[in-house]
């Protein structure tokens, strides 16, 4: 944005660009995190009742990270 643009958005809004970037990114986190939490407590339940296998559940759990570290170095770098 140009300084025009910074500032309007600053007077109307009350804060700046960069302070919405943080939040913005902040909520997808906490979303993705819900979620992973939700997809291994499923993933663990399935696994102790036997309808999953070990292998199975260490893929869902891979995958997590894995979701996690891509959105981690593309978001944050």
């Amino acid at each position: 944005m140009n300084p025009a643009q910074v500032s309007a958005f600053q007077a109307n809004s009350g804060f700046t660009a960069a302070d919405v970037s943080v939040v913005l990114i902040g909520a997808v986190f906490a979303v993705l995190l819900a979620w992973g939490v939700w997809a291994m407590r499923a993933a663990y339940s399935g696994w102790a009742d036997e309808q999953l296998s070990h292998r199975q559940f260490l893929a869902v759990v891979v995958r997590f990270a894995a979701m996690y570290l891509a959105l981690t170095f593309f978001l944050l770098s």
